[in-house]
């Protein structure tokens, strides 16, 4: 007898308008039928369009609980969605799908709730998060937001939803139980052990009922296609764009992106709003009060390393110093937004129409950070400057990078014009800790990516792995853009010795934050996992004027 067929995924709703919503999920076969109902009795429905995802694949390193893959594999898996249409302004419906394979079997979801695009006016409470990656607090920390707040109306995902983008299990069904999926729609199962003390965490039922709004982190980002004998080593292998190019005679746009980086695992997966010159990459919508601007500013992550032994930030390995097709151009930037790029002139435009100059709340979403306590803020976010050093009979010695501080696209370009533009929140991921700034002209900038892990937060004696003797100075503790941090207006923590932390940077501690429109708040809640039986602590509170 065949098995009773299964959803790879529960239902999750995208591209919300004044009179529609997209219903999204996902199965392991093609199928003959998939369709929504919707409203009273499920009287209506609609009939989804099924597509299948190009670059799912498995390797040696999926986290299976049968894993028979020994190399990069694909992994069959069909994309179904379908329009919810003639909504009505305040209206929430019940709503549940089904798919029917080819053998006639149907399956079945629970029954859960969508709603159109909220007006201007409409109270909203919105969950800001980033840099998931399956880590250990994930499952535990939106559970919690369930459990503290109940229904939110959407998810600002500001990047780093996995690890490996191309690696289908991470989306769906990772065997230690922490997938993206599972874990924002609480069908996770991650047991976290503290303190001798076992708990199993199930996420929250979160994007079943509330559309997700995400930005591209260097975790969306795939290197060369099909280079490297794994999923782990394809994604450390990008390239810019111009090397693929200038290796590459009569190259088309597809295999340029084969040979130096890709999102297209993260395009297919997402319906998002888009823009005329970035599509999916950047773009900007409005939402009940809001206009959130969302930007594709994130670079290829390198290590610090300095011994030549790691493709790195600030030196090539030493074994592929005369091999440049294995180099890695240090921490090169995937999408430009320095002055005269098209990201950049879309966001003048942007901040110059009238759809943001009336929002009552103007925000910005991207993955890196403009100001941090974290390591991934350096070195600056800028081109790396390459330099070559060779021995007497033209071999190669030594290539290295530098990042000029004054060059920092985000400091020098980006930031001015959203604090000209009067934003009041940038919001942002990246070094997976909870920090926040502000400016004098009274923009907030919000990191809350304590999620998971944490890789701790470079005060006093904690110093950034930095080069010395470089012709750059790298900032090697506090934020290297001038920034003092905001200590938390409620209950701060204290560190080892009792002194109050203008941040959280804990292996067990979790955050999240919620915006709450009706208030002008967004408040910043704290979860001790050694603790499970602990309440959730509010310590950090603060107002968008």
């Amino acid at each position: 007898m065949n098995s009773a067929p299964q959803l790879l995924s529960d239902p999750f709703l995208q591209l919300p308008t004044e009179t529609t919503v997209n219903v999204v999920w996902f199965t392991e076969f093609a199928g003959t039928e998939h369709k929504v109902f919707y409203g009273k009795n499920f009287e209506q429905s609609a009939i989804a369009t099924t597509t299948k995802l190009s670059r799912t694949r498995e390797d040696q390193d999926s986290k299976l609980n049968e894993n028979p893959y020994q190399q990069p594999t694909p992994r069959n898996i069909w994309r179904h969605e379908a329009t919810v249409r003639d909504l009505k302004k305040g209206d929430r419906l019940s709503y549940r799908i089904t798919s029917t394979t080819e053998d006639q079997q149907t399956v079945t979801s629970r029954e859960f709730t969508l709603a159109s695009k909220p007006p201007a006016g409409t109270p909203l409470k919105i969950l800001l998060t980033s840099d998931h990656q399956l880590k250990p607090m994930t499952a535990a920390n939106l559970q919690k937001v369930v459990e503290t707040i109940g229904r939110v109306d959407a998810v600002f995902f500001a990047g780093d939803m996995v690890d490996v983008p191309d690696r289908a299990s991470e989306w769906f069904d990772d065997s230690r139980g922490c997938a993206f999926f599972p874990c924002l729609q609480g069908r996770g199962s991650y047991e976290l052990t503290k303190n001798d003390t076992k708990r199993t965490y199930t996420g929250g039922e979160i994007i079943q009922h509330a559309p997700l709004f995400s930005t591209i982190g260097n975790h969306e980002v795939m290197g060369r296609y099909a280079h490297s004998d794994s999923l782990d080593g394809e994604f450390d292998d990008a390239v810019p764009r111009a090397i693929a190019k200038a290796r590459l005679k009569d190259a088309s746009n597809r295999t340029v992106k084969d040979h130096s980086f890709n999102t297209d695992t993260y395009e297919e997966i997402f319906t998002l709003p888009k823009s005329e010159s970035g599509g999916k990459t950047y773009y900007a919508l409005s939402f009940g009060d809001i206009r959130l601007v969302v930007l594709y500013a994130t670079n290829t992550w390198r290590s610090p390393r300095l011994d030549g032994k790691s493709k790195g930030k600030y030196r090539e390995r030493e074994q592929d110093l005369n091999r440049p097709e294995n180099w890695g151009y240090g921490q090169h930037i995937f999408e430009a937004i320095a002055p005269g790029s098209p990201q950049y002139d879309w966001l003048q435009q942007e901040l110059n129409s009238p759809e943001f100059q009336q929002a009552k709340f103007k925000i910005v979403m991207l993955h890196h950070p403009p100001h941090s306590l974290g390591g991934n803020i350096v070195p600056a976010y800028t081109d790396p400057v390459q330099s070559i050093e060779r021995h007497e009979d033209g071999t190669i010695k030594a290539v290295r990078y530098e990042y000029p501080q004054d060059a920092d696209y985000l400091i020098r370009d980006v930031v001015p014009l959203l604090e000209a533009a009067n934003v009041q929140l940038v919001f942002y991921g990246h070094s997976h800790l909870w920090n926040r700034f502000v400016s004098s002209s009274g923009t907030h900038y919000l990191e809350t990516s304590n999620v998971g892990n944490s890789y701790g937060a470079h005060v006093g004696e904690n110093k950034r792995p930095v080069p010395v003797g470089y012709q750059e100075d790298y900032a090697a503790i506090e934020d290297p853009n001038g920034r003092e941090p905001i200590m938390p207006t409620i209950a701060p923590f204290s560190d080892d010795n009792g002194k109050l932390m203008p941040y959280i940077a804990s292996n067990d501690i979790t955050v999240f934050s919620i915006f709450d429109t009706a208030s002008s708040l967004i408040t910043s809640y704290a979860f001790d996992t050694r603790e499970p039986n602990s309440k959730v602590v509010k310590f950090d509170e603060f107002q968008l004027k």
